[in-house]
């Protein structure tokens, strides 16, 4: 019994794409080696991922390779730079594109939007993500309101040190105010002749 027919289109989740690719990348790499090997082929094999990186396989050298092909379907010589360059920016554009593309989806899947396109997979994948997402928002919020509180706290114990200062030296000028009282009441104060 084989395996059921995978609809082929796009993965929306990213992190399902991500897991995906890197599986399907590493299989086609494992069999490009391989004919390579059994059918004493030259084989040549570039793969850029939807972030813009590169995974490449030869079997020989690459350049040569690439010449050959060219050369073999009649293209142009691009090792002129201004074509590689020119390729270069397209192919940047393209995948910057892609990039923003996945991107907006993902915002619109955080905030509920878009949700009927995801597979159940992808719902439990974004739950997940929000969990998280709410945890480190619970998780900053305690500790703003932790150190809110404790800044609290020390001006607490600085008004109150500042308070217990401020009645020490009133009832150190009241005591000097009563001692000149009973000295001045003392000395003289009552000579009313």
């Amino acid at each position: 019994m084989g395996r059921g027919k995978v609809e082929l289109k796009r993965i929306e989740n990213s992190s399902s794409r991500q897991v995906t690719f890197s599986k399907r990348r590493t299989g086609l790499l494992k069999k490009a080696f391989e004919l390579s090997i059994l059918c004493d082929a030259e084989v040549a094999l570039l793969i850029f991922s939807s972030t813009g990186k590169s995974y490449q396989f030869a079997s020989h050298e690459m350049d040569r390779t690439i010449a050959k092909y060219r050369n073999e379907v009649g293209l142009p010589d691009t090792t002129n730079r201004g074509c590689r360059t020119m390729e270069f920016w397209r192919t940047e554009i393209h995948e910057l594109k892609r990039s923003a593309d996945d991107l907006e989806a993902q915002l619109r899947h955080l905030s509920g939007e878009d949700l009927s396109k995801l597979s159940m997979r992808e719902l439990k994948q974004l739950e997940r993500q929000l969990r998280t997402g709410i945890e480190r928002v619970r998780s900053k919020k305690r500790r703003i309101i932790s150190e809110h509180l404790n800044l609290l706290k020390r001006n607490q114990r600085a008004l109150q040190e500042e308070n217990n200062s401020l009645e020490k030296r009133v009832k150190l000028r009241e005591l000097q105010d009563d001692d000149q009282n009973v000295s001045f009441l003392s000395f003289g104060g009552t000579s009313c002749s």
